[in-house]
């Protein structure tokens, strides 16, 4: 290589001091998150704080990763804690086994798992990666547990599993977008995601009758 090639490739770094910067300056600010990343799971609460969980069992068998253990017991009749005849008694998610396929939130029949943007999260011992059902049931408000080793922000609560909400039931493109899912408590009926056409309102069907509260609409 010549000097005049040298310097030509000198100019190129020249050039870019004078261009508008495009770091972003993380972890103070962090890039904005597509609404269909899987991050941190979630246990949900129906909105009259009932858990959904019914202990079935469904998310550990298809979990590719056997990451998550669950183990179902009858509901107390004077207390139940779901409203079917059982609930999730134990559930844990070990997350160095964890690959956020959201095949667990798939296969769930109420709703009871969702995946939420975040991803930002590390442990200093293996013991902390065991999130056990206590860290994660949603509080009493229906937000996220907050844990120390976690970096939550604004909006990431939100549009949990989004891809749930634009799949089409039975593969009909005439339901996209259409609310098959129940509420939440804290958030209610959660809006659906503009799906696969372009011409879908996602909010519009927040119009639609809302699904049964204890059936996930099915």
């Amino acid at each position: 290589m010549g000097l005049l090639e040298g310097l030509e490739g000198f100019g190129v770094t020249f050039r870019k001091l004078f261009e508008d910067r495009v770091t972003t300056e993380y972890p103070e600010v962090k890039r904005p998150k597509p609404e269909r990343l899987h991050g941190r799971h979630v246990l949900n609460r129906y909105e009259d704080g009932m858990e959904k969980c019914i202990g079935c069992e469904l998310c550990a068998g298809v979990c590719p990763a056997k990451c998550i253990y669950v183990r179902g017991a009858d509901n107390p009749p004077d207390d139940p804690v779901s409203p079917g005849e059982r609930y999730g008694y134990i559930y844990e998610i070990n997350y160095l086994r964890c690959i956020h396929c959201d095949l667990c939130v798939e296969a769930c029949p109420t709703q009871a798992i969702t995946e939420s943007k975040l991803f930002e999260f590390s442990f200093t011992n293996r013991q902390d990666a065991i999130y056990t059902k206590d860290e994660l049931v949603v509080r009493d408000d229906g937000m996220p547990q907050h844990l120390p080793w976690e970096d939550w922000r604004p909006g990431e609560d939100e549009h949990t599993s989004a891809w749930m909400r634009a799949t089409s039931p039975s593969g009909s493109a005439a339901y996209v977008g259409e609310v098959a899912w129940s509420g939440e408590l804290g958030y209610g009926i959660r809006a659906p995601e503009k799906g696969q056409t372009a011409d879908v309102d996602p909010v519009s069907s927040l119009d639609a009758p809302a699904a049964d509260p204890h059936t996930g609409g099915h």
